[in-house]
């Protein structure tokens, strides 16, 4: 009798182990590249939430420090970064304008853990801030030269985001 329950209680056959292994490989091989994608997305609409907060706040403080702002006018040609500063200033400067009325906390890193460029624009000893971005996933810390306003494939990481004059000027959006 005895001898008669161990021979029933033998466990599992290395076929069975091999078939649950490549099952479980099968499906990991299906979930961990829409799971990368995922984090990529995710990095990416924290940055434009961010860039969209950090505008929000300058455009307030260029209306109430200087004039009133323009924002959103629809902008049809390009967008060239050095119309908007000579040099990227540093983030303490933001920090310095911004806080603590306008933001509590200004983010001084993108999704990617890159910092954020911003570019101010002296004219006649007014300084205003009208140009911040992101290198996007690439995180070289400069952006491009010029842009042509417009969206970008969500799934191309490697693209500028940049908010400019109180809209974006490069945003990840479906293209048709």
């Amino acid at each position: 009798m005895l001898t008669r329950l161990r021979s029933r209680q033998r466990g599992f056959t290395l076929i069975e182990l091999l078939i649950v292994v490549a099952i479980i490989g099968i499906i990991a091989a299906l979930l961990i590249p829409n799971f990368l994608d995922a984090l990529q997305k995710a990095k990416q609409k924290r940055t434009v939430s961010d860039l969209r907060n950090i505008g929000t706040a300058e455009m307030s403080w260029l209306t109430d420090q200087e004039a009133a702002a323009a924002a959103g006018t629809a902008v049809t040609n390009v967008v060239t970064v050095s119309d908007y500063g000579k040099a990227a200033i540093k983030y303490s400067e933001i920090e310095q304008v911004l806080e603590p009325q306008y933001m509590q906390q200004v983010p001084e890193r993108d999704g990617w853990k890159q910092p954020y460029v911003f570019y101010m624009n002296s004219n006649l000893n007014v300084r205003t801030i009208l140009l911040t971005g992101s290198g996007g996933q690439k995180g070289s810390g400069k952006l491009d030269t010029t842009y042509t306003p417009g969206a970008f494939d969500p799934t191309d990481y490697e693209q500028d985001i940049v908010w400019a004059d109180g809209f974006f000027v490069r945003w990840p959006s479906k293209v048709t």
